[in-house]
């Protein structure tokens, strides 16, 4: 069970460093590719990243499950519930507010689309930091 959790807390913590990276750095940078050469910035974009960040999702989602299902006696199983609810949250967002506006963008270059796609991301970001400094007390407070 130290695997999985070990495991769940190392994914949780490398999507929360890629998260606020595509925050901060790699979605509004997006705004300076130019028009002509933003589809194929963006599609390379769209196949690149999730190779990275859907293998972390997966595992982070794997693992919050087990967590949920079996969770371990010394910590309280509320943590672990209250953190698959934040990923469900983000998961939630990303399917449904997310993805449609990443479909526009990957149609052409749509200031509005990749604004509202740089101020929507904002509750993924907090939701995987929330989800990491849960996870980093849980850990203190009774693992270490």
């Amino acid at each position: 069970m130290r695997l999985i959790i070990l495991t769940h807390f190392c994914a949780t913590w490398a999507l929360v460093g890629l998260i606020w990276t595509l925050q901060v750095v790699n979605l509004p940078l997006f705004a300076k590719v130019g028009e002509n050469a933003f589809s194929s910035y963006e599609a390379n974009h769209s196949l690149l990243l999730p190779q990275v960040m859907g293998t972390l999702m997966f595992i982070e989602l794997v693992t919050g499950i087990v967590l949920v299902v079996f969770p371990p006696g010394w910590v309280p199983s509320w943590v672990f519930m209250l953190g698959l609810g934040l990923l469900a949250l983000i998961w939630g967002w990303g399917l449904l507010v997310q993805a449609p506006l990443q479909r526009r963008l990957a149609r052409r270059f749509d200031p509005q689309a990749l604004s509202l796609l740089v101020y929507t991301n904002w509750l993924r970001t907090l939701a995987w930091s929330a989800r990491g400094l849960l996870l980093a007390w849980a850990m203190l407070r009774y693992a270490l």
